[in-house]
C-alpha cells in the first residue's frame, strides 16, 4: 500500500518554488488511480517525487510504502521495493540495449532481494515473450534503449519494461503523451493486462481519453499542488465535458 501524507514539495536549491501544497493520497494494493490536472498543476512533480528524482525535495510530510517511510530512500531503492515510473518524455540510452538494460535491472532487483538472478538463457526467453506481447517490432530491441524510436514505440518499450519488471506499483506520467490511438490501446492494453490484486497503478494525465480504455477505480483532480476533487470514473468525463474552471477557485489558483 501507498500512502501519501501531507506531501510538500519544492524544486531543489530554488526559493519559493513550492509545487506540492499538501497532497493527501492513499492507494491500496489492486486499485487504479487516475490524476488528472491542468497543465501547471503538479502532477508529473508527484510522479518525479514518488519515485525519487533527486530535483526535488520534500520539505513537509512523508511518503510510506507498507507503512514504511521511502523519503529518505534513492530511486533505485524505491525501485527494489516495487515502485516503477513510466515517463513522459523516455530519454534514450545511446549504447546500451534494451535487453542489456533490463538485464542490468532485473539482477538488481533480485539482489536487492536476496534471490538468484536469473540465467541468461532463462531471461532471453522471457525477454523475447514479452516482446512479442507488448507489440514491439523485435527489430527495433536490436537499437539502442529509445534511440530512433517514434514517442510511440517508447512508450511500448516502457511497458516492455513494466512487463518484465513486475513492479508492484506503476506510476504513469502522462504516458498517452504524443500517442495516436493504436499506440494508446497498445499501451493501455499492457496496463490492463497487469491488473491484478498485489499491483497498484497511479495514471497521470491530462485528458481524459487514456481512460477510456483504462478504467480507474478513482480518480483525483490536482489542481495548484492539491488534491481538490476525488471520485469515481465518471469524474473523468466531468471534467472532459466541463473543464477544470471550476476546480481552480478550490485550489486558490488564478489559471
Amino acid at each position: 500500500m501507498l500512502e501519501i501524507q501531507n506531501l510538500h514539495a519544492s524544486v531543489l536549491d530554488i526559493e519559493n518554488s513550492e509545487i506540492l501544497k499538501g497532497v493527501d493520497l492513499k492507494v491500496n494494493k489492486g486499485e487504479v488511480h487516475a490524476i488528472m490536472g491542468p497543465n501547471g498543476s503538479g502532477k508529473s512533480t508527484l510522479a518525479n517525487v514518488l519515485m525519487g528524482r533527486p530535483d526535488y525535495e520534500i520539505t513537509d510530510g512523508d511518503i510510506l510504502v507498507d507503512g514504511e517511510s521511502i523519503a529518505e530512500l534513492r530511486p533505485d531503492q524505491r525501485a527494489h521495493l516495487g515502485l516503477f515510473l513510466a515517463f513522459q518524455y523516455p530519454a534514450e540510452i545511446p549504447g546500451v540495449r534494451p535487453w542489456q538494460f533490463l538485464k542490468a535491472a532485473h539482477d538488481a532487483k533480485a539482489e536487492a532481494r536476496g534471490e538468484e538472478k536469473m540465467s541468461v538463457r532463462n531471461f532471453t526467453k522471457l525477454f523475447d515473450e514479452k516482446v512479442e506481447a507488448v507489440g514491439i517490432n523485435p527489430d527495433l530491441v536490436k537499437r539502442s534503449l529509445n534511440e530512433g524510436f517514434s514517442g510511440g514505440e517508447k512508450k511500448r518499450n516502457e511497458m516492455l519494461q513494466l512487463e518484465v519488471l513486475q513492479p508492484s506499483m506503476a506510476i504513469l506520467d502522462e504516458t498517452d503523451s504524443g500517442l495516436d490511438v493504436d499506440a494508446l490501446r497498445i499501451v493501455a492494453e499492457g496496463v490492463n493486462s497487469m491488473r491484478s490484486p498485489e499491483r497498484s497503478f497511479i495514471v497521470v494525465t491530462h485528458y481524459q481519453r487514456l481512460l477510456n480504455y483504462i478504467t480507474p477505480d478513482i480518480v483525483h483532480i490536482l489542481v495548484d499542488g492539491k488534491i481538490v476533487q476525488t471520485g469515481g470514473p465518471e469524474l473523468a468525463l466531468v471534467v472532459e465535458k466541463d473543464g477544470y474552471r471550476e476546480y481552480l477557485p478550490a485550489a486558490g489558483a488564478t489559471g
